[in-house]
Formats: structure tokens, C-alpha cells, sequence
């Protein structure tokens, strides 16, 4: 899966062959199972994510008990978990993969002295965006901020141009 990263690094950097088999040595890509929570909303953030393959949900638990979605990441998309401000927070969402996922997985601090060291990560990362998300309808109901029916019959309408 390393070979991913390096197709990505070839593309949006200048980074020579060297620094990246550079990088490519610090890193750590995991695979996880979906359904798999990556981190619980109220648990202090230690590591940060980038996805390769698949796709993760951020939401939370509002005080009425109901899940909100607030976002998803697939591929090219670096999972933003934590306040840059303080990282000591507990977060205000949980994360879990959608689908099964092949993530970069990096600490908090060491992420920090890489985009140090290579720069050029923090532009390459700003410009991998995905415009596909895969959820399901539900999910993108709730991150839209309407109910399923309601998506159900926009969708419908559109289809059918009946608008």
C-alpha cells in the first residue's frame, strides 16, 4: 500500500526519490475492518489519520441522543480529529470506518516535526480531495441536516425532473 502514498507524493510534490522513501520509513499504514472506531467522542486524540483506501464517518452524539453527521473521508483525505489549538481535548466526535480502510496512521507530535521536516506533505495535502463519498443515504441525511424521506424524495424528484 506504501506504493499509494508514493503515487500521491509523485503527484502533488516535488520531493525526490530519496525523501520520500524517507517518509515512506516513518510512516505506518493499517488496515481496519469496517465498522471499526477509531476514536470515541470525549477520548483525547493521540494519532492522526490519511486514508488510502475506503472511508471514514465523523459524527456525534447531540444531547437529545441523535447521531449527527458533520463529515466523511475517502481516499486522499487526511481525517481531521483533533483542535489544532489543543490537542489535549477531548474530541467532540467519534470516527469510524464506513468501509473497510487502509489508513496512514501517524502520532499527533511526530506528524507535527514530519510537516516540519517536509513541507511540501502539508501542500500535498491540501490539495487531495475526493468528490465521490460512498455513504449511506441515512448518514448523508443527517450530515445534510434533513430526514432520509426527505432525501428520498429530492433524489426522486431529480430523477425524475420533476422540479
Amino acid at each position: 500500500m506504501k506504493s499509494i502514498l508514493f503515487k500521491y507524493m509523485t503527484k502533488f510534490t516535488f520531493l525526490n526519490d530519496e525523501e520520500q522513501q524517507a517518509i515512506a520509513e516513518k510512516i505506518l499504514i493499517e488496515e481496519y475492518k469496517k465498522g471499526t472506531v477509531l476514536l470515541r467522542q470525549g477520548d483525547v486524540p493521540t494519532t492522526c489519520y490519511f486514508v488510502l483506501k475506503g472511508c471514514v464517518r465523523q459524527y456525534l452524539i447531540d444531547e437529545t441522543g441523535k447521531e449527527v453527521t458533520s463529515n466523511f473521508y475517502t481516499e486522499e483525505q487526511a481525517v481531521s480529529i483533533f483542535n489544532r489549538h489543543q490537542q489535549i481535548k477531548p474530541s467532540a466526535y467519534t470516527f469510524t470506518c464506513l468501509e473497510d480502510c487502509v489508513l496512514v496512521v501517524g502520532d499527533l507530535v511526530a506528524k507535527k516535526d514530519m510537516l516540519d521536516e517536509f513541507s511540501q506533505l502539508e501542500s500535498m495535502i491540501r490539495k487531495m480531495v475526493e468528490e465521490n463519498n460512498r455513504v449511506p443515504q441515512h448518514q448523508l441525511a443527517s450530515y445534510l441536516g434533513i430526514t432520509p424521506e426527505s432525501l428520498s424524495r429530492i433524489k426522486k424528484r431529480i430523477n425524475t425532473h420533476d422540479f
